[in-house]
This record gives structure tokens, sequence and C-alpha cells, in this order.
């Protein structure tokens, strides 16, 4: 993200200089390109603090509710549920190993946009996935699928981009749920299916030669990003060892899960034919479902709620410095003319299959930096030519919570445990990236294009 910041305000100054010659040399205008991106620097900064003093209310509301459906052992209940799939999907992974309850819990976290309890998880799961690992350093199959997996996990409530749309004055701020949804679960099955098929085509995997030094990427660099896009503070990451433990309890049968699951699957056609009359259900609807499941799993939901509420408030101020950074540097790349030069072309391409070239730096951004493509999606939504209830709106709030930092995500899990051949598990996260950006544009066009 350094590289790519540094990269973004070099150009940015680097047009708005060249354009700025002919007015130096006597040209009669009113427009000094310069002064222009000096005035959208400053006025990006002071947009990026208003939007996040904005979204505090919201995030604080969200984050009260999911830390009521955590207490409550909603993620355990989840994982109960889903183990049995699990099972078929991991064969060599003996089911009562703590891997499998990790990976259960860390998937079930993502599902419900709770990013800070997914991230340990995911490190505790490839820790205990190493220890299963013959080959030291170079990656095993079940940890590429279990990362595959991970990077295009289904999301069932994205609820740092509602939380930003409803900052950004959307009328329907979870009109998303459906269209997200639906991308996921085609990312989620497309890099299950690429990775299976990898297991064949790729040769086994050979041990490393030992090496004199250790290099381990540790978790939490990068952007500090949690899997929803929004930087996180990892001191407040909790051990998942204490829900590790409940969730060794038996599982459901099997047929309550499948059940359970063809309910889901049962819920798209639903979202996709009535999405505009569903959506205005889902945030009063959840509200009234995650405090009534609080109360019947005895949770103190009043004092657990303004707990989360808390967390809500400081990570809308955290990411303060993050919004600042990105809409200034995005700023002044639009003020400058160069996003102009390189989106026109490929966008005048793109427009055809349903991305608009307002929407390819998100498209773009997102396998690289979830902070800086939270960042984006930001300066859309709050564009007035645009706007989040748009269809350019919809689009990028759903590539946001529908697609993962691909290489953020591999980075931090594979050097958690040191693995430096990675064999081929680029290959299905950035075909489910892929299958993501395509389902997303085919479902918002469906519903809203």
């Amino acid at each position: 993200m350094n590289g790519i910041f540094f990269a973004i305000v070099l150009i940015s100054f680097a047009v708005a200089a060249v354009r700025h010659l002919p007015w130096l040399a006597g040209a009669e205008s009113d427009v000094v390109p310069m002064d222009v991106l000096g005035q959208a620097m400053i006025s990006s900064a002071t947009d990026a603090v208003t939007l996040a003093i904005g979204l505090v209310g919201v995030m604080a509301l969200f984050l009260g509710l999911m830390k009521v459906a955590e207490r409550g052992g909603l993620l355990v209940i989840i994982a109960r549920l889903v183990r049995p799939m699990m099972v078929r999907l991991f064969p060599e992974i003996p089911p009562e190993h703590p891997a499998m309850g990790a990976m259960i819990l860390n998937m079930s976290a993502n599902a419900l946009g709770l990013g800070n309890a997914a991230t340990p998880f995911g490190i505790r799961a490839m820790q205990q996935l190493d220890k299963l690992n013959p080959i030291k350093g170079t990656a095993s199959n079940a940890m590429i699928l279990f990362l595959a997996i991970n990077t295009s996990s289904v999301t069932l409530l994205a609820t740092g981009v509602i939380a930003l749309r409803a900052a950004s004055g959307s009328e329907n701020p979870a009109g998303i749920v459906p269209t997200t949804l639906v991308a996921t679960i085609c990312s989620t099955a497309t890099a299950i299916v690429v990775a299976k098929l990898c297991m064949r085509w790729f040769p086994p995997a050979t041990a490393l030669p030992p090496q004199s030094t250790e290099e381990t990427i540790e978790a939490g660099d990068e952007d500090n990003e949690i899997d929803d896009g929004i930087p996180s503070d990892d001191g407040e990451e909790k051990s998942p060892d204490g829900q590790l433990e409940q969730q060794t309890a038996r599982p459901y049968p099997a047929y309550v899960s499948f059940l359970v699951l063809g309910g889901i699957a049962g819920f798209i056609p639903l979202t996709v034919f009535y999405g505009r009359e569903i959506a205005p259900w889902i945030i009063p609807g959840l509200m009234l479902l995650l405090l009534g499941f609080g109360v019947a799993r005895r949770v103190r939901i009043y004092e657990v709620f303004v707990e989360g509420a808390r967390d809500g408030f400081q990570v809308a101020l955290r990411i303060i410095p993050y919004l600042v950074a990105i809409l200034v540097s995005v700023g002044m790349f639009r003020a400058s003319g160069a996003l102009e030069m390189i989106i026109a072309p490929i966008g005048s391409v793109t427009a055809h299959f349903g991305m608009p070239a307002e929407a390819l730096p998100m498209a773009l951004l997102r396998p690289l930096s979830g902070s800086g493509a939270y960042g984006i999606l930001a300066s859309i939504i709050n564009d007035p030519a645009i706007g989040p209830d748009s269809y350019t709106g919809y689009l990028v709030s759903t590539l946001q919570g529908s697609t993962e930092t691909t290489f953020y995500v591999l980075a931090v899990y594979f050097g958690a445990v040191q693995i430096r051949r990675i064999r081929y598990a680029l290959i299905p996260a950035l075909s489910a990236d892929l299958a993501g950006i395509i389902a997303a544009v085919a479902i918002v066009w469906l519903m809203y294009g």
C-alpha cells in the first residue's frame, strides 16, 4: 500500500504540473491546475473527517448488535451447522482436530462481518494445519483450500459497508445484502472448485531446503485491515481458545445442517426477485432478531450492546487517518485529470459489460488493499454525481462486501507459519476474486440496473 499511495500522489502531481505549463506560458484560463489540485487535497481531507464522524453512530449500532450475537454464541451455532460440510471438504483433517474448529469459526465470523474475530481464528487455523503439514515451509493442499475459502467467504451481513452506506445518506443501506450474498456464494463455489482441480493438476509438495534465517510476516501488518475492509486494532483481538472449546461440542446432525444450507440457498431467488421489497425490513428485523436471540440466550443485552457500541465508536475514529490518506490521494488523482486519462479508455470497453469507469479503481484495488478500496468506496458513494443508491453505488458497495484483500490475507496467514512456497495458492484465490466481480456485476445489474 505504501507504493500505491506514493504512486498515486506522484502521478497526480506530475499530470497537474504538465497541465500547468501552458498557464505558466501565459495562456488565458480561469483554471489553474496546481491550484485546483491543492484545493482538492484540502476539501478531501475535510470530507474524510466529516464522513468518519458521521459513521460513529452507525458503527456503534452495528457492532453493538454483533457483540450481543457473539456473546450469545451465534458463532458456535453456525460452526456446528457447517461442520458436516467441512468434514467433506477437508477429508484429510480429523473431524475433532483443533484445526477444524478454528477454520469453522473463522468462516462463521467472516459470514457475520466480524473481522476482528475472524483474523485470530484464521491464524490459529493455519498454526494447527501446519502441525499436520508433513513438509514445513510449503503450503499443504488443506492450507490452500482454507485460504481460498477465506478470501471468498460467503457473507451474510457486510456490516461495515452497510454502515458506510447509511452514513452516506443511502435510502436503502441494506440493499446490498442480497447482492453480496449471491456474489460471495459464486466466488466461494469457484474457489472450492478451482482449488480441488489444482490439487489434481499440480504435483505433490516437496520439502524446501533449510534456510539460515527466518522471515516471519507479523499478523496485522500492511494496513491493519480486517476482512470487511475497515482498519482494525490488533490489540483488541481476543484469543479464540475459549470459543474453540465450545465448538468441540457435538455438532448438529447432518440433515439439520443441509436443511439450513438449503434454506439459505432458497433465499437467494427471493432476494433476486423481491430484493427491493425485502431490503427495507432487513435493518429493523436484524435488530429485533439479534436482541431477541440475546434474550433467549440469557445475555445481558443492554450492557453487552453498550460494550460493542463502545468498540464501534473507537473503530469509527480509528479509520480517520486511513480515510484522510486515501481520500486525499484519490481526490488528487481526480483533480489532476490522471484518473480520467487512465480509466476512460478502459471504461469505454468495460461499460458495455456492466462495469462503469467509476467502479474500475475499486475492482482493481480491492485484492491489494482493503483500506484503500474502502477509501475509494467512500469517495464514490459520497460523490454527489453518483451517490450510494445509484447503479454504480450499489456495484462498488457489493464489490467491497463480496471480495477480499487477497494478497494481504495470503501474506499474513502464510507468514504466520513461515510458509515460503505457496504453490498454486494464488490461482483459486484470484479466480474467486474474478468470479466475485462478475457475479457482483450480474446481480446488481439484474436488481438495480
